[in-house]
């Protein structure tokens, strides 16, 4: 179970303890900020697309929406989501329960400016009724993340 891989994962920054399982899905943003008792745009969704012949792995806020241009700026080209199918065989983790943290594959992961605006962000753990609370700092750590990129919109505050 992918879970376990991920809280196998987290043992090796005594996190492992701090995954939170719920009986309700957290699949979605909505679910997860239900689930969570937070504000929707606090749940770090981990999005996946299609990087040539490979995949990269974007973690941004739950109100943040990929904007076309701004990903081909930064990727050189169009953002192209996986399928449910391919996301399962480069991640080892299910739709609803995707995350950085205990991946199949060794695959890019960049956090999405949209995430800084918060002290703490809820990311999934492998399930799609996990979570776990995480800085920015430990996220970008635990997440071995490649670095932070600017690509989506309909967060900024006015």
């Amino acid at each position: 179970m992918a879970i376990e891989q991920v809280k196998t994962y987290l043992e090796k920054w005594n996190k492992k303890m701090n995954v939170q399982e719920f009986e309700q899905s957290s699949a979605t943003v909505l679910e997860a900020a239900s689930a969570l008792g937070v504000k929707p745009e606090r749940i770090a969704k981990t999005l996946s697309f299609r990087k040539g012949e490979d995949a990269v792995l974007l973690v941004a806020a739950g109100d943040g929406k990929v904007d076309n241009k701004k990903f081909r700026a930064v990727f050189g080209e169009k953002p192209r989501m996986l399928t449910a199918e391919e996301v399962l065989d480069k991640t080892g983790h299910a739709v609803g329960g995707v995350c950085p943290f205990g991946l199949k594959e060794d695959l890019d992961v960049y956090l999405d400016e949209s995430l800084k605006r918060f002290s703490t962000v809820f990311p999934a753990c492998g399930s799609s009724n996990s979570a776990i609370e995480l800085t920015n700092e430990e996220l970008y750590l635990l997440g071995n993340a490649k670095g932070w990129v600017d690509v989506c919109k309909g967060w900024e505050m006015e």
